[in-house]
């Protein structure tokens, strides 16, 4: 039997650890327009893991987090 695989779950991932109260993470659609498409916000030690899609092309994320992601480490904020 043949399987269907998901697109979506072959998207890239991220995973944001808050390291301070107040970490806005945003995510914004592909298409014409770009639109903000859902806003979370995260307290300090807190995780949220995000997922790349068809929908999502990028996200923005506001405040001192650590990005985790397939490439390494990224710091945000100060």
């Amino acid at each position: 039997m043949e399987q269907q695989i998901n697109s979506s779950a072959n998207s890239a991932y991220i995973c944001v650890r808050a390291l301070e109260d107040g970490v806005n993470i945003i995510g914004m659609t592909r298409g014409r327009e770009t639109r903000l498409q859902h806003t979370e916000i995260l307290n300090a030690g807190e995780v949220l893991i995000a997922q790349f899609t068809d929908n999502i092309s990028a996200m923005k994320i506001r405040g001192k987090a650590i990005i985790y992601t397939s490439n390494g480490e990224v710091p945000c904020g100060r």
